[in-house]
């Protein structure tokens, strides 16, 4: 059950994953250097094959083994992040050590092996317990209808701002994780990444009832925006979410792959996203082919939580696909009763995680799909409340000058256009600050390269004079 035997695999060779050219470059970079450390005649063999998880994890993330019970429990830490598996038809522990006054959020990633079979009901379920073994919260995510495995996150929490008195007090705390498998499922491990926020309470905060939630928001969606769309690659897992303000974003996604975005999202705040497919040349005229739930944008919170989700059917000719009107982000919004509301209780970096399910493919080919990200945040930020404190880590629930800068345009002086988060034009993703570090490595292995070639010239030679 320890995650530790694929996570040096899988961060060293999470490039041979990326799906575009420069994706490519960098692989092709990285094998050419790796074959020349390996030396020759090292052959095929220097090469890894790409991840079969397809999902980014956290650089630096903490190998820790579930236990089978809470006495064996391995206790997190605020602000960690860890890597484990979940066997089939698995129930595992982790042991939290909680004061009074603050709140605690523990998400969990299943990340299923591309290709694995899953069913519309299978998926995580994650709980927050005390000594005695009772809830303090819980929640599930499941594959839902696309029956396409891909990575899906389901939250827990331990609050000292709720109604009720129980789950309160400091103490030992565990956090439940189980895996909800059905008949026909595949059976091989799981692999999870864990995460741990904590939340400072409220300086002011009332001895009493609790604010009462939003009665009435302005629910209207407001028009899509139109314009020209700004090239930006979306990331294979949380860790790397690949930040978008206001405006319209554009990539490829191909059948059984999940890209990640994040959004800045400030108090006060409302969030709009519409996901739209493009065309295949595939398409029936009659659109008598189809896909169920083609693709599927969900959204969580800063903290990994499930806020929504939206799916669009797919017959070969675009599709779109929009959010629900979402409520402003507001803290009372945690008294709120079902989803999204009490979901939307935090500022911070919102997530945007869009599957294009494999039965795609089979359908109308393994494509790349041309997908299209049309973003809106509107409403004036408003002040935090008072918190005793920062989160752990630092500045979770916070939008900060940096999220901003990165959400509107990467500054690699390479303008194309676009709307920042501001309304400000913000620079296109043609000349990202990715595509520096790939020139840069690619500039200095390419140095490396020619340097090795050259000494083995020079050692041939010397061994044919000696000869």
């Amino acid at each position: 059950m320890d995650g530790s035997g694929t996570a040096g695999h899988d961060e060293g060779w999470r490039v041979m994953g990326r799906r575009t050219v420069r994706g490519a470059v960098v692989a092709a970079v990285l094998c050419a250097v790796v074959g020349m450390g390996a030396g020759p005649g090292a052959g095929t063999e220097a090469v890894a094959a790409p991840d079969a998880y397809a999902y980014d994890f956290a650089e630096g993330a903490q190998a820790v083994e579930g236990a089978a019970s809470t006495t064996d429990a391995v206790g997190l830490e605020p602000g960690g992040t860890y890597r484990s598996t979940l066997p089939v038809n698995g129930r595992i522990y982790f042991r939290l050590a909680l004061d009074a006054t603050s709140n605690a959020y523990v998400s969990a990633t299943a990340v299923p092996r591309q290709g694995t079979t899953v069913s519309s009901s299978d998926g995580v379920r994650v709980a927050v317990q005390d000594a005695d073994a009772r809830s303090c919260s819980y929640d599930s995510t499941r594959f839902g209808a696309s029956r396409s495995p891909h990575p899906v996150a389901a939250w827990a929490s331990r609050a000292t701002d709720g109604e009720t008195t129980g789950c309160q007090a400091a103490g030992t705390y565990y956090v439940v994780v189980d895996r909800i498998d059905s008949a026909g499922s595949s059976s091989d491990n799981w692999e999870l990444e864990l995460t741990y926020v904590s939340e400072p309470g409220l300086a002011n905060k009332a001895a009493t009832t609790p604010p009462a939630s939003p009665e009435s928001w302005d629910s209207a969606s407001p028009d899509p925006l139109a314009g020209d769309a700004v090239r930006r690659e979306g990331g294979a897992g949380f860790a790397t979410a690949v930040a978008v303000g206001q405006g319209v974003w554009q990539d490829d996604i191909t059948p059984g792959g999940t890209l990640f975005y994040r959004v800045p999202v400030d108090w006060g705040q409302q969030l709009h996203a519409v996901a739209e497919l493009g065309s295949s040349s595939a398409a029936s005229s009659g659109g008598s082919q189809y896909v169920s739930s083609a693709l599927v944008m969900s959204l969580y919170n800063p903290a990994r939580g499930y806020v929504d989700d939206k799916a669009l059917v797919y017959d070969g000719r675009q599709r779109s696909a929009a959010l629900d009107p979402l409520p402003p982000v507001a803290y009372a919004n945690r008294y709120g009763v079902g989803d999204p509301l009490s979901e939307m209780r935090f500022a911070g970096s919102y997530y945007l995680v869009v599957h294009l399910a494999e039965q795609v493919t089979e359908r109308f080919g393994a494509g790349p799909y041309g997908l299209t990200l049309r973003v809106q945040v509107s409403g004036t930020a408003q002040d935090a409340p008072g918190y005793l404190g920062q989160s752990v880590p630092r500045d979770t629930f916070a939008v900060t000058e940096q999220d901003r800068a990165a959400a509107g345009g990467w500054t690699s002086g390479v303008v194309a256009g676009g709307t920042g988060a501001d309304g400000a034009d913000g620079n296109g993703g043609g000349g990202d600050a990715a595509m520096q570090v790939v020139a840069v490595s690619g500039i200095g292995a390419g140095s490396v390269l020619v340097l090795g070639l050259g000494l083995w010239t020079v050692v041939a030679r010397r061994r044919a004079e000696r000869a």
